[in-house]
């Protein structure tokens, strides 16, 4: 394949757009990713908001012929893909191809959960233990699962609950497979791998491509390249997948699959009351690395439990029976404590290269064991066997050594954006504020958020790094401003989202999970208000061991990329369009004073900067008076 051919081919697409426009980013994309596939060698292209960075890979990945895996950073993306952009290339590209989606097993109904349910007896016993709701809801699930043809819960027109979801659903650690399943052949989770099979494009997310790296490969179907779609997730992702997690949240759900087929109070019940001593040998460690060997209440925990599991697969062992819906019942209830057991036996063995710690919440916790490096895993298992594209509107800089990446044999490059940010965004620095840390800072702070805020008229899209400094600059702000104010604490983000774009005056208050993932155009978000520079905690207890395997070198290498690609996703969520114009105002004088300041502004958007709220003002009047 020819640069040229990708970019006619690319042409050609892009004219049967409904509103076509000349993306020369989007263009040099497309012939990066065309040169890439030709050559072999792997890219990392940093592709703006507003690129149309999808057809950039898109389009000269299938004129190459090359079988090709999309993996997205959120299953939202995934369906993106499969509503959107693939049926428009479909239509329009000229070259015939097949594409399929896949996703974990969990997202697709369970036909035999489904019909064990529906059965007399067991079944029956199963659904008078649910609410009411619950067995309306699987009610509904079962008529629709009669008229659907992909299974896959992402096509309802209505939300179900997590009960009745878990209720005709299984993941990948309790079905047997399709070989041992009365209902393999028509399941809906093996008819999106048999259509993967025989793809040329498969879309999956970042968390099941993981997962087939840490398998060896056996998930997904072989391919020629990859594309890793919001690139900048991957080594957090890689972490988490390739790695163990164990969470007391999963002996309780092995303790409902086993009691399903086991009708023995004490083995079930042991298996129950393992989880709540998971519970309470880990939730004084919450936030905490831990040492190897693990503690000894810790130790003590695990090898309790696993012997409770052990005795559970030997009474399940000795279970007889000719009912096939009770065998199937029997087999995942195995699969389960199998499951387990190994997750269990890795989490004692040795660490090397590994960290364990406990994270999540003291009533919540969860045990994990990562590597502390991702990137001999992803070498062996993805570098040396295809073609790699990485995009993503922000790319760490420091994302190709922590990926492991020979820097010989990748190329970087970034496409731009076609917005006018020089012309259409301000970028405002506080310089007059206190340093972060200074006890003196609140009060001015939230002076200034409500001087932004009144200035904007609303509009107003403001981002903190803690829940705390979030709820005190609400409960601040709103006796200074007369625009309503929403918080995340207030509805789910969806919801969320829809009330601040549905009126103009109202401002959103956020955290972290906002940063990314919002896309709300025109006048209704123009100022995003950053209240500091957004580094990772010091005491994360993955970061801080790879900060120490780093030594001096830590702080450029993990810190300020990841505070620079947050920021950059935080400043991303002001211009959407090309007619969107605001400001992004940074309450950190660290921006403008700091040694590592450039390095935090060029990961930017190239906007106009300014040190004075003045100019931030008068532009956002002018927005609210055009």
């Amino acid at each position: 394949m020819s640069v040229d051919q990708a970019r006619r081919a690319l042409e050609r697409v892009t004219r049967a757009l409904t509103a076509s426009e000349d993306r020369p980013g989007q263009a040099q994309m497309a012939e990066a990713v065309a040169r890439s596939i030709d050559t072999g060698r792997h890219l990392i292209c940093a592709a703006g908001t507003g690129t149309g960075k999808t057809l950039g890979y898109l389009v000269p990945a299938l004129v190459a012929g090359k079988r090709t895996v999309v993996a997205t950073a959120t299953k939202a993306l995934q369906d993106q893909l499969a509503s959107k952009d693939l049926p428009f290339l479909e239509q329009h590209l000229g070259v015939p191809f097949e594409w399929a989606v896949l996703k974990g097993r969990s997202n697709y109904v369970c036909l035999q959960r489904l019909r064990e349910l529906a059965q007399a007896g067991d079944g029956q016993l199963e659904l008078e233990e649910m609410a009411g709701t619950t067995r309306v809801e699987i009610k509904r699930l079962a008529e629709w699962a009669g008229t659907t043809r992909s299974g896959d819960l992402a096509d309802l027109d209505w939300s179900p609950t997590d009960a009745a979801v878990r209720a005709v659903t299984v993941g990948s650690d309790e079905c047997p497979g399709a070989t041992r399943c009365p209902l393999g052949q028509p399941c809906f989770a093996e008819g999106a791998r048999a259509r993967a099979q025989t793809a040329d494009v498969v879309v999956v997310n970042l968390h099941l491509y993981g997962l087939d790296v840490a398998a060896g490969g056996v998930i997904l179907p072989e391919h020629d390249v990859v594309v890793f779609d919001e690139a900048h997730q991957l080594e957090d992702i890689m972490s988490d997948t390739v790695g163990v997690q164990l969470a007391p949240g999963r002996l309780t759900t092995v303790a409902g699959t086993v009691r399903r087929i086991l009708d023995d109070p004490a083995i079930v019940g042991g298996i129950a009351e393992g989880a709540q001593l998971l519970r309470d040998v880990l939730g004084p460690h919450t936030g905490n690395r831990l040492p190897h060997p693990l503690p000894d209440s810790v130790q003590g925990a695990l090898v309790t439990v696993r012997q409770r599991l052990d005795a559970a697969l030997a009474a399940l062992r000795r279970v007889d029976t000719d009912v096939e819906d009770a065998k199937q019942r029997r087999l995942r209830a195995q699969q389960m404590a199998t499951r387990t057991i190994e997750a269990i036996d890795t989490a004692i063995g040795a660490h090397e290269g590994y960290v364990a710690f406990v994270s999540g919440a003291p009533q919540t916790p969860r045990l994990e064991i990562a590597p502390l490096d991702v990137g001999p895993v992803l070498a062996e298992g993805v570098w040396a066997n295809r073609t790699a594209i990485l995009t993503s509107a922000t790319i760490p800089s420091s994302l190709a050594a922590r990926v492991g990446f020979d820097a010989t044999a990748v190329d970087q490059v970034d496409v731009g954006s076609p917005f006018d940010y020089e012309h259409h965004g301000l970028l405002y620095c506080a310089m007059h504020l206190p340093d972060p840390r200074s006890p003196k800072r609140a009060d001015e702070v939230h002076d200034e958020i409500a001087e932004l805020i009144t200035a904007a008229g609303g509009r107003t899209l403001a981002l903190f790094t803690s829940w705390k400094a979030m709820d005190e600059a609400a409960a601040a702000v709103r006796l200074k401003v007369v625009q309503p104010i929403i918080t995340q604490r207030d509805l789910p983000k969806n919801a969320l989202v829809k009330a601040f774009a549905d009126d103009e005056a109202t401002c959103l208050f956020a955290t972290a999970g906002f940063f990314q993932g919002v896309d709300i155009p025109g006048r209704t978000l123009s100022l995003v208000i950053v209240d500091r520079i957004p580094f990772p905690r010091p005491d994360d207890p993955l970061l801080s061991a790879r900060r120490e395997l780093l030594g001096p070198a830590a702080f450029a290498e993990i810190d300020i990329p990841r505070a620079s690609m947050l920021l950059a996703q935080a400043t991303g969520r002001l211009i959407r369009t090309g007619t969107d114009r605001g400001v992004v105002a940074v309450l950190d004088p660290r921006l403008g004073t700091a040694n590592y300041r450039w390095d935090i502004v060029r990961a930017l958007p190239p906007m106009t900067r300014t040190r004075h709220r003045a100019e931030a003002e008068a532009f956002l009047r002018e927005i609210t008076a055009s």
